[in-house]
């Protein structure tokens, strides 16, 4: 691979981070948002509540006689989002009504169901079509149970996906390595690496045998909570009671040491790998030239660029972007062009939005307004489709106080794209929300809804969350009031939206108020609303008083037995007899 670094000069001013935003004033600079925040005096009795209506615990049956039938075609008629949101949901509902009917759906039709809830991020829904396919004495096959409890562990939900390997195993469904692998990979992602080695020893217990891709997850959850040097003797352990770890788990060693600045240890490491009996691979060699390049150490990631050759070591579309997006935090982007254009022109691999974005986002701080346009134009004629990741990278405009630039910027892009206008901005704006470039997106909200564009409940709820994610509490509290102000009555997911972020940020006391509040206002509560609380208690380490609230939920008919059971299994509450 042509990629000489030789030409570039060492940075020693690397990027500052960025400052912590003040929620104080906030809202001063972006028109049409005031402040505005209503405080009453609210009682914390949250299980007193009896808004909510009781939910239905019986689960249809379907009748010996049931006949089978099929889905409606969710996946045929246009391809626009919204349309196929619409016909999924179509789809479940007509499941949901005719299983209640006692009628037991086409299996296939129900599996491919489940998939594409999943691949659209309803895992709920998911859950319910894998419920119905087994009241309905439908058998789903291991291989969807595997997929939707990886799914639930993926997106952080790991108390229901617990609860659905304990159902597998009751209707027969022996659990392999691999959903127990999922279950580990969910518990490390929430940060509970002492309750991900209880599962390891169950699932010896139970005669399976963890395999390297199971070592590989407690190691990474171990140098992430505990520094890579515990996450070492973690290893030694495993290799002491018989564990054969692979190059995977000496791979993520060694992205330890490279992430906690241990750069000289990190080479050492690396050259060592053969005495342990692994000769590193195209992934080894990446994760050390990614320190290297961001640290400006030139020289010696030339070295080892030039090793680079042979099957397993060869460069990949990874050590392209590594390369690019280095050169473009040091200032390079002339340098980093050029091997985005070797990529194009190349055989083996082609740009794609990440290669771009990083360049994009050094224009921006470097206010080359006219060099981002030729970018993304160029990425648009090359059949590379922005992603979320170009509206974080444009927005780096709005920084430099350049708002209106942004927005005419992606009002073309819009247009090139032939996006609908709702679409496409509200993509922009959960996008940005997602990446914490919260005050970007009231920036450029304005500009959006003079040209058309009318927020719904799923940008305010975006919002909310992204408020929430930058602990700016008060701010996402007060937009809620904002939106009542301007005549948009708030939703049941808003307020779990701002309920949720509350928690998550270890305030469950503003969100039992904002609860309250909610009631107050003639808004009903749902399930989800009573869980975000309960989970909340939990996190701010009130294990008793969780327990009696969500005992005293389940007896108000607001919460399910399923849910009951789910966050006693989760949070290790104390158990309680669930009728």
């Amino acid at each position: 691979m042509a990629v000489p670094l030789n030409s570039v000069s060492t940075v020693t001013n690397h990027p500052s981070p960025e400052n912590a935003r003040n929620t104080c004033g906030f809202f001063s600079n972006i028109p049409k948002f005031l402040p505005f925040f209503h405080t009453k005096s609210i009682s914390r009795n949250l299980a007193s509540s009896h808004l909510s209506p009781s939910i239905k615990e019986q689960v249809p049956v379907a009748s010996k006689g049931s006949s089978i039938f099929t889905l409606p075609n969710w996946r045929s008629g246009k391809n626009d989002p919204r349309n196929k949101e619409l016909r999924l949901y179509d789809a479940f509902l007509y499941l949901e009504y005719m299983v209640g009917k006692g009628q037991k759906p086409d299996k296939t039709h129900a599996t491919q169901l489940l998939y594409d809830l999943c691949n659209c991020n309803k895992l709920r829904k998911a859950a319910r079509v894998m419920e119905m396919m087994v009241s309905s004495g439908t058998i789903p096959d291991a291989a969807s149970y595997t997929f939707l409890v990886n799914n639930l562990c993926k997106r952080g939900n790991v108390g229901h996906a617990m609860q659905l390997v304990d159902k597998m195993e009751e209707y027969g469904y022996p659990t392999n390595t691999v959903t127990y692998n999922s279950l580990i990979r969910g518990l490390c992602m929430r940060g509970n690496l002492s309750k991900s080695l209880q599962f390891v020893e169950k699932l010896i217990q139970k005669g399976l045998v963890p395999n390297a891709y199971t070592y590989s997850i407690l190691l990474e959850a171990s140098y992430k909570e505990k520094g890579v040097n515990e996450a070492m003797l973690l290893l030694d352990n495993i290799i002491a009671k018989g564990g054969k770890p692979n190059l995977v788990s000496y791979n993520v060693l060694l992205t330890g040491l490279c992430k906690e600045g241990r750069i000289d240890e990190a080479k050492q490491f690396f050259r060592n790998l053969p005495l342990k009996g692994f000769n590193p691979n195209v992934v080894s060699y990446n994760i050390l030239l990614r320190s290297l390049c961001f640290e400006g150490r030139w020289e010696e990631a030339n070295e080892l660029l030039a090793e680079m050759v042979g099957e397993d070591r060869s460069p990949s579309i990874v050590t392209y972007n590594i390369l690019i997006s280095s050169l473009a935090l040091h200032g390079q982007t002339n340098h980093a062009i050029k091997i985005l254009d070797e990529m194009y022109f190349g055989e083996q691999f082609k740009p794609i939005a990440a290669s771009y974005n990083p360049i994009i986002a050094r224009l921006c701080k470097d206010r080359k307004v006219d060099a981002v346009i030729k970018c993304l134009d160029q990425m648009l004629e090359r059949h590379c489709s922005p992603n979320e990741g170009t509206f974080n990278s444009i927005a780096v405009l709005c920084e430099e106080g350049l708002v209106h630039e942004v927005f005419s910027i992606l009002q073309a892009l819009r247009i090139k794209q032939s996006s609908s206008t709702h679409d496409f901005y509200r993509a922009v704006i959960s996008g940005l929300c997602r990446k914490g470039n919260t005050f970007a997106a009231f920036q450029l909200l304005y500009d959006m809804t003079a040209y058309g564009f009318t927020p719904d409940s799923y940008t305010y709820s975006s919002l909310i969350r992204g408020l929430c994610l930058e602990k700016m509490l008060v701010a996402a509290v007060d937009v809620f009031y904002i939106m009542e102000e301007n005549g948009y009555r708030p939703d049941v997911d808003n307020f779990n939206a701002l309920v949720l972020g509350l928690c998550k940020s270890r305030r469950t006391d503003l969100s039992l108020k904002v609860f309250e509040d909610m009631i107050s206002k003639g808004y009903m509560p749902n399930e989800i609303t009573y869980t975000i609380l309960v989970e909340g208690i939990v996190h701010e380490e009130h294990k008793e008083l969780a327990s009696v609230v969500l005992k005293e939920l389940h007896l108000k008919e607001v919460i399910s037995r399923n849910t009951v059971e789910r966050l006693v299994m989760q949070y290790e509450l104390e158990d309680m007899a669930v009728c």
